[in-house]
C-alpha cells in the first residue's frame, strides 16, 4: 500500500471518529504537521463540517516536524484547560513515527538539538498535564 493510501485509510477512520464528535456534540482540533513546521489547521470546535473540510485538504508526505507538533499540541491543550479545567481530552497523533526535523528556533528553548529528542521531551511535557486516559 503506497503512502497515499495509507493516509486516504487513516483519513476514513478520522472521519468516522468526526461523525462520533458530532453525536457527542465533542469539539475537535487539527494540527498538521510536514516540511519544517506544524500549524494549527483549527482550533477545537464543535463544526465538524469544518473539520471534515481541514481534513480533506490535510497535506501528507515529506518530513515530519512531531516535535513541533507536540509542542502546538501542549500549548493547545493548556490553554484549553487553564480555561475549562473539567474538559475532557482524547489525543489521537497519526504520524509514521520518523522525528526527522528540529523544533524552529522559535520555540525552540531547553531542548536539545537532536529531532527525536527533542520529540521525546515534547512528549513528556505532554505528559505533565496529567490527563486522563
Amino acid at each position: 500500500m503506497s503512502a497515499r493510501q495509507r493516509m486516504e485509510t487513516v483519513k476514513g477512520a478520522v472521519l468516522a471518529l468526526l461523525a462520533d464528535a458530532y453525536q457527542q456534540r465533542d469539539r475537535v482540533g487539527i494540527i498538521a504537521f510536514r516540511g519544517l513546521k506544524a500549524e494549527v489547521l483549527l482550533q477545537p470546535t464543535r463544526s465538524v463540517e469544518l473539520a471534515e473540510k481541514q481534513l480533506q485538504r490535510l497535506p501528507t508526505g515529506g518530513r515530519t516536524p512531531l516535535a513541533h507538533a507536540l509542542a502546538l499540541t501542549y500549548e493547545t491543550i493548556r490553554r484549553i484547560t487553564l480555561n475549562e479545567p473539567d474538559q475532557s481530552i482524547l489525543l489521537i497523533v497519526l504520524s509514521d513515527g520518523k522525528a526527522n526535523v528540529s523544533l524552529p528556533e522559535s520555540v525552540l528553548t531547553e531542548y536539545g538539538s537532536a529531532p527525536w529528542t527533542q520529540t521525546e521531551q515534547m512528549a513528556s511535557q505532554l505528559s505533565s498535564l496529567a490527563l486522563p486516559t
